[in-house]
């Protein structure tokens, strides 16, 4: 018994799925761009299985690891998020750079690990003689996450192999979240700083990951259509998790949006549209320096802005699921890095339903 499903993918994209059931046999399947070649695959995969010569192996050998990582660039990541293809691709090219020649088959668990042990030696580079700052735990971990995931679609989906290798590679310990967040008087000299600066971007963009915590690639993907003015909000469609969010706007950041957009470019959507190109978020990076530097804060990244605002949540009495819901984690682990600061107001809560429960008069008797 043979089966042919249609699917259609969330950016329009059709592909069929061919399946053969043959008693005694274990099921077949494999996806295809064309319903004639599915028919035509059902067709041979039933005669080789009804001649005994139908081996499973056969897909892995007829693809690459270069044909795995193009076919999931193509077909699966345009339903990603912007920051996450970015990401991704730039991943799967450095895996197809160093062992896309390979037949699937060959790629083990032993080749991956080699690969992994590279990178988070020598980074990206393609010779090990040329010096580079060596990759954060992380860095390896992102980028085995993402050969990973186009695994998992070969082996799902597209029956290329029956299994995936990756779950015998074992990935690098991270370490604990890292929390730095700046304090009153380093959040006043920053945004000094920032309001001195000579780029008109730089100081309503930190102010907005300040106040919403909102991570860097939402921020510069932001578009005016985004911004809801009569109800101080913006929303964020093309997040890390893919899910959308709503930031609330306060009174200053609405004032900054009114001025920029008075000036914006007529020719894009984006709200911090680079000059040069338009199309393209402005590069902020030296400015940002220059910004910390004049303030005199040392050891501080963009991303301790989103912790600092989650920081300051946590020690103004937001729960756990208040801070999920703000920041868009999914996993109630990434906020539990948070959980000392809120310690206070815990034991403030914890007081109140004590004394309660057991008034001050009854533990004199």
């Amino acid at each position: 018994m043979a089966s042919i499903q249609e699917r259609k993918s969330k950016n329009g994209k059709v592909s069929y799925r061919a399946q053969v059931r043959l008693m005694g046999h274990p099921p077949q399947s494999a996806t295809f761009d064309r319903k004639t070649d599915a028919k035509r695959w059902i067709s041979d995969t039933e005669g080789a299985i009804r001649e005994g010569r139908y081996f499973k192996t056969n897909e892995s050998r007829k693809h690459t690891l270069e044909d795995m990582c193009e076919r999931y660039v193509q077909l699966v990541l345009p339903s990603k998020s912007a920051s996450m293809q970015r990401g991704q691709k730039q991943q799967l090219e450095w895996w197809k750079t160093r062992i896309g020649k390979y037949a699937l088959a060959d790629v083990t668990p032993a080749l991956i690990g080699d690969q992994r042990d590279y990178l988070a030696q020598h980074g990206t580079n393609s010779s090990p003689d040329k010096p580079k700052k060596r990759p954060s735990p992380a860095t390896v971990v992102r980028y085995l996450a993402a050969l990973s995931v186009a695994f998992t679609h070969a082996t799902n989906e597209w029956g290329w192999v029956e299994t995936s290798p990756m779950a015998k590679v074992k990935k690098p310990r991270e370490p604990k979240g890292r929390i730095r967040y700046l304090s009153e008087a380093e959040c006043v000299a920053l945004l000094d700083s920032c309001r001195r600066s000579e780029h008109r971007y730089l100081y309503p963009v930190v102010l907005l990951a300040i106040s919403t915590g909102a991570r860097h690639g939402e921020i510069m993907d932001l578009h005016w259509t985004h911004i809801d003015f009569q109800r101080n909000r913006a929303v964020l469609f093309d997040t890390k998790n893919g899910d959308s969010r709503a930031l609330l706007l306060s009174p200053q950041l609405i004032v900054e949006f009114e001025r920029l957009r008075e000036s914006s470019n007529p020719d894009t959507s984006l709200v911090f549209a680079s000059a040069r190109k338009p199309s393209a978020p402005m590069e902020l990076r030296a400015y940002w320096r220059a910004a910390l530097k004049d303030a005199g804060i040392l050891n501080f990244r963009f991303h301790d802005l989103r912790h600092t605002a989650a920081s300051y949540l946590a020690m103004n009495g937001a729960t756990s699921i208040e801070l999920s819901e703000i920041l868009g984690h999914k996993s109630p682990s990434m906020v539990k890095r948070y959980a000392h600061l809120s310690e206070s107001h815990t034991r403030q809560v914890v007081t109140r339903m004590n004394d309660k429960l057991f008034p001050s008069d009854t533990l004199k008797e």
